[in-house]
Parts: C-alpha cells; sequence; structure tokens
C-alpha cells in the first residue's frame, strides 16, 4: 500500500488542507481542475495540476473516468477525494481500488451502508442503537409519506435518503406543506445525489446536534476522538462549529462515544468518520447518520486534540495501526469554527457571486484559517458557498469566541459579498456566548432575517474620497513623471465634483473637492474633512475624518467602492446618468437574483398569482431557490424556459401589478 503521490479529487480549501499535509508528510500532491478554477488557489498549492472538464461540476469534479484518468497521467498511487463531491459515492471507491489505486477513505461497503439514510437507519436499530423515530420504507409515494407523518406526528423532517449537507431536506410543520416539500426534496436530491429517495424523521427541535468523531484501522481498532457541537445551522447546513459541547459531561461522552465506536464496527469501518447525534434537554441522543469521510468542521477537533486527522487518513490507508488508545486521548481547551459564505445574509441568504477584489484573513494568537481562494478570484455559481472556515482556539470557550469574532471582523474580503456580518452577529449574541445555542438558536436570533447596519453618511463620504484618490492617481500614472514638489498644485483653486453613490438601497448625492493633504466632502446636509496616507496594497489604511482616526480597507474598481470598516462590507456603486437600477422586481419585472440554471417554471402567461408564490426554481450553488412573485397580479410574459442558464439580473417574468 505504499504510495508516493496523492491526487486530491476535490477543489477550494478541503484540497488546499489536503496539500498542506502531503507537503508536511514529504508527500507528492496532484489538483485536479476545471477549466472554471484554473486559477484557483488548490492548483497553485499542487506539485502538478490536470484539468478534468468544464466548470459544471457534472463536467468534472463529478465525473469518475476523468479523475482516473488524471491520476494514471500523474503517476498517482492514491486518491484523496476531501468532501462532498465523490467522497462518499461506492461506486468511485470501488472504482480506484479495481484501477490499482489506494482509496483514502473507508471500504466501499461501509460507505454504501451508511450512504442511505434508510439503510442506515435499518443497520443502526439492528445493532440497537437509538434512532429518530421515523419511516425509511420502500414505498416512496405522496400517500405512503402522508400516512406515515401523521402516525410520527408534525413537525417532521423530509430528508434525502442518499445525501447530506441540507440539499434535499425540508422541515414540515403541517400536512399542507408536505407535497411541495416533497416535490422539491425529490427533485434537490436526484440532481445533487442521483437519487430521489426520501426518509421521514420526527423533527426533534431545540435539541443539540452533536457528533463524534471516529477513526478506525485495519486490524481492528476503533477510537472516538470527541465530540463537535454544530447545532448552529440554517437551512439545516451548519454554519458554527465548536469543540467539545458546552454541555458535556464525562458520563455523557462516555455514552456517546461509546455508540459512536459500535457504530463504526457495525460496518465494518476502517479511516475517519463522524457518527451524528441529536442531544435532547434531558441528555437523551438518536442516532442521525454517520458521514463516511472527513468532515468540513475537522479542524476544531484538530484544535483540541493535536491531531492531524488527514494525516492520521493516510497512515490508515497506507496500512499502518492507529498508534492511538481510547485511553490517550485529551482534549485541550475550546475551538469554534464559522464558515465564511459567499451568500447575501441581508438578502434571504441568497448565494452571492463575484470577483474577489481582495482577501486579507485575520491573523493572531489561536487563529487558524483555511480557504480556498485569493485576491483575483472568480466565485462562481458552479460550487458550494463555502470560502474559508475562520477557527479559534483558546483555553477556555470564551476565550475562543472572543478570538473567534475578532478573527470574523478582521477577515476581509472585498468585492464579493460574504455572510461575514451575520458570523460576528451571531458569535455576539448572549445565547451563543453562554453556551445555550440549540438547533433553533438561529431562528430565535433572528425572527425576521437578518438585517445588518448600513452605510451611514460618513461612510459614503470616505467612499467618495477614495473614488477621487483612484481617479487622481490614475491620471497621474497617465501623465508620467511630475516632480513630488509640484502634486498637487495648481495656479487656479481646483472646483469640487458633485457626484451619487449607491449602497444597500440608498442614494447619496455629494459635492467633493481637493484641500490641502486630503479631501473636503458635503454629504447629507453635513461636511467632513478627510485625509489618508498611502497605505499599502493589500493592507489598512489610516483615515483621519474632522480628527478622529481608525482603520478602514478598500478597492476601488470599474466604478466600485469596496470598503471595509469594522465588522462593515459595503459597495458603493457610482451612478451615471440615465443608469438603470436592476431592482429584482422593479417596473413588474422578476429576476434572477444570481446566476443559475432555471429548473422549473411553476406558472403560465395569463396566471393569477399571490404575493409569495412561486414563480420558478432557480439552482445554484447546489441548492434550490424559490423565485417568487414581489406583488400579487397577472403574468403577462414568461422570458426563459426551464434548463436554461441565465445570469445574475436576467428577466424571468412578466408581472402586472392588481
Amino acid at each position: 500500500m505504499a504510495f508516493d503521490t496523492v491526487l486530491v479529487a476535490n477543489r477550494g480549501e478541503i484540497a488546499v488542507r489536503v496539500m498542506r499535509t502531503l507537503r508536511e508528510m514529504g508527500l507528492r500532491g496532484v489538483a485536479v481542475y476545471s477549466r472554471a478554477d484554473a486559477g484557483a488557489p488548490h492548483v497553485a498549492a499542487a506539485d502538478m495540476a490536470i484539468c478534468i472538464g468544464d466548470g459544471p461540476a457534472q463536467e468534472s469534479y463529478l465525473c469518475p473516468g476523468q479523475i482516473l484518468a488524471a491520476a494514471r497521467e500523474s503517476g498517482a498511487g492514491a486518491i484523496h477525494p476531501g468532501y462532498g463531491f465523490l467522497s462518499e459515492n461506492a461506486g468511485f471507491a470501488e472504482a480506484v481500488e479495481e484501477a490499482g489505486l489506494v482509496f483514502i477513505g473507508p471500504p466501499a461497503q461501509a460507505i454504501r451502508s451508511m450512504g442511505n439514510k434508510a439503510a442506515a437507519r435499518r443497520l443502526m436499530a439492528a445493532a440497537g442503537i437509538p434512532c429518530v423515530p421515523g419511516y425509511d420504507g420502500a414505498d416512496q409515494s405522496d400517500a405512503a409519506f402522508a400516512a406515515e407523518a401523521g402516525r410520527i406526528g408534525y413537525p417532521v423532517m423530509v430528508k434525502a435518503a442518499a445525501g447530506g449537507g441540507g440539499r434535499g431536506m425540508r422541515l414540515v410543520r403541517a400536512v399542507e406543506e408536505l407535497p411541495e416539500a416533497l416535490a422539491q426534496a425529490r427533485s434537490e436530491a436526484a440532481e445533487a445525489f442521483g437519487s430521489d429517495e426520501l426518509v421521514l424523521e420526527r423533527a426533534v427541535e431545540n435539541a443539540r446536534h452533536v457528533e463524534f468523531q471516529v477513526f478506525a484501522d485495519a486490524f481492528g481498532n476503533v477510537v472516538h476522538l470527541g465530540e463537535r457541537d454544530c447545532s448552529v445551522q440554517r437551512r439545516h447546513q451548519k454554519v458554527i462549529e465548536e469543540a467539545p459541547c458546552p454541555v458535556m459531561t464525562s458520563d455523557l461522552r462516555n455514552r456517546m462515544g461509546q455508540v459512536a465506536v459500535e457504530a463504526a464496527r457495525a460496518v465494518g469501518y476502517r479511516g475517519a468518520g463522524t457518527v451524528e447525534f441529536l442531544l435532547d434537554e434531558s441528555g437523551g441522543f438518536h442516532f442521525l447518520e454517520m458521514n463516511t469521510r472527513l468532515q468540513v468542521e475537522h479542524p476544531v477537533t484538530e484544535m483540541v486534540t493535536g491531531l492531524d486527522l488527514v494525516a492520521m487518513q493516510i497512515r490508515v490507508a497506507r496500512g499502518e495501526a492507529l498508534g492511538i488508545a481510547q485511553e490517550d486521548l485529551r482534549l485541550a481547551g475550546h475551538a469554534i469554527e464559522a464558515r465564511l459564505y459567499a451568500e447575501d445574509a441581508a438578502n434571504g441568504f441568497l448565494p452571492a457571486t463575484g470577483r474577489i477584489e481582495l482577501w486579507r484573513p485575520a491573523k493572531g494568537d489561536g487563529i487558524r484559517i483555511d480557504s480556498g481562494i485569493a485576491s483575483g478570484f472568480e466565485v462562481t455559481s458552479f460550487y458550494d458557498p463555502l470560502l474559508a472556515k475562520i477557527v479559534a482556539h483558546g483555553a477556555t470557550r470564551e476565550e475562543a469566541r472572543a478570538r473567534l469574532l475578532r478573527a470574523v471582523r478582521d477577515s476581509v474580503v472585498l468585492g464579493c459579498v460574504t455572510n461575514a456580518p451575520f458570523l460576528a452577529e451571531a458569535l455576539a449574541r448572549p445565547e451563543f456566548a453562554a453556551g445555550q445555542a440549540t438547533t433553533g438558536f438561529l431562528d430565535r436570533a433572528f425572527p425576521r432575517g437578518f438585517s445588518p447596519a448600513g452605510p451611514d453618511v460618513r461612510d459614503f463620504a470616505l467612499a467618495a474620497a477614495l473614488l477621487m484618490r483612484a481617479g487622481q492617481r490614475a491620471a497621474m500614472a497617465r501623465a508620467g513623471f511630475i516632480a513630488r514638489d509640484q502634486l498637487g498644485w495648481s495656479s487656479a483653486p481646483l472646483l469640487p465634483r458633485d457626484l451619487a453613490l449607491e449602497a444597500g438601497g440608498a442614494t447619496v448625492h455629494l459635492r467633493i473637492g481637493a484641500r490641502p493633504g486630503g479631501w473636503h466632502v458635503q454629504a447629507g446636509g453635513e461636511e467632513f474633512g478627510i485625509a489618508m496616507d498611502e497605505g499599502g496594497e493589500d493592507g489598512p489604511l489610516t483615515v483621519r475624518i474632522d480628527g478622529c482616526a481608525f482603520e478602514a480597507v478598500a478597492r476601488v474598481s470599474g466604478g466600485r467602492v469596496h470598503l471595509a470598516l469594522g465588522g462593515r462590507r459595503t459597495t458603493f456603486r457610482r451612478l451615471r446618468a440615465g443608469a438603470a437600477d436592476g431592482a429584482e422586481g422593479a417596473g413588474g419585472l422578476i429576476r434572477a437574483p444570481m446566476p443559475g440554471l432555471v429548473r422549473e417554471i411553476a406558472v403560465r402567461p395569463g396566471q393569477a398569482v399571490e404575493k409569495g408564490d412561486t414563480l420558478a426554481i432557480l439552482e445554484a450553488m447546489k441548492m434550490q431557490h424559490r423565485i417568487v412573485a414581489v406583488v400579487s397580479g397577472t403574468v403577462t410574459r414568461l422570458c426563459v424556459e426551464a434548463g436554461q442558464q441565465v445570469a445574475a439580473g436576467t428577466v424571468l417574468a412578466e408581472l402586472e401589478e392588481n
């Protein structure tokens, strides 16, 4: 089982993270990439990189034949699948081994046994492991699900049997919601996992989502490496994870850990895996599923155990023994991870795309950032919106939380909207700070969604000064050499300029003029004197506004000012005469809020609709999104067809308001 070259069949932050351990172990790393990822950081991190297809994952990262061909071309002796894509595809694991390569993951049979939620539930129940009450039968008709939901009792969870990551999953609170939930879950599951099989489970609300990291070798040794609390979830996708669980006791850890080990033994497991449970308020716990791969949140376990889980995976795959017994496990301190997503939290958490003008991760004691992005990187709609994981470790939970909050605020992404302000707000909430967050935390904390504070008039004034400074520098670059003592000299006073900036739905008209050492700005009835130092290319500017000094990070590009102030990230757009606003729903036009694939058209011309009715289903970043009527009225025209790929802002339909 010896090998010296490993192909990483993935992209983004996990591919970069695996490459790091390969390099530390003296192994050669091979990257695969789609044409959309030609300039991605995981390509640069590899010793060799091979293009395997076009941008859509179905034409690249989800193509076993192309990945195996790349392995043959590169001379790789093993394949690490990361997570997502083909990592839990039993057929791919078998194909890797049939090709004479080592699959750095569990046996195909274990993947197959636990990869289907229905089969896993039956297997775990037979092994005496407590499961959430539910339905995992062969009858997949709506009538069967309706009958079983009535037996189980609402609310229930509809779940894709073959998947995870929140895709193909819907919470159903009443019988009338079930048909649409089933239809959407089937469609999403079929697209994401190639199977529309579903299961039902009782929705255990306000429980904790607690998972145990297990590891097994080929010699029958199985251990757990402690637990992670992954309760902070939005739309059934994890957002913040931590280790250890804030309410865990030694006795409960021993009992849950032993069940996790038994679950791994029951399927003849080998390698890294995760057994997930729901932990209720009384201390009772129920098996949810087993993930037969490395988890996104594995860094928090690494930080409290001091272990490198990828290195452990590789050693087990080479046929080595674990070399660690259960009694050797020691948990030191506390670690918390926040997932930085390309999504617009203030706009219903819609996925975001665009060019990253600047990526500047935070630094500091106890901070670890795993990312798959770089300045200049283009975020597309082809893949999961996860950009980076910001992780903090501390001697206590509060120290870890405080460090993470600072790191989230200090990590700067400009040019592409992210959920950073939402993460900071969630980390600062008293319920989370007290360690009391359950799966219902985000719904309680943000019952009306997330509405961050918008830019104030001072921010607009600074953006105007940055825009003018960028124009001044561009003019100087075109003018050639000018002596420094002549800069800013004029025989007549410089005339002020009028301009308008838009940000966050607000438009501000400003007048700006140069003055010695800076700018004078009039905006919103106020006046500001602004000065700023030169600043590094990617570093912070020291800004002084009327004697008050503070730091800001900015990029100016194409008439836009991307500005980071404290925890706020704002893009200011210079308005030109005649520019259209392009807002969704403006003038009766329903526009695509993001690039994606039109999966379904739910209405026809002439049909009357109510505000909130579904007009179409748009698929982007592996999730399906309902496009709804913004007003009550009549559909006068459909502008796209099902199966059509559309850009952000494309008109999907026209409505005539009642």
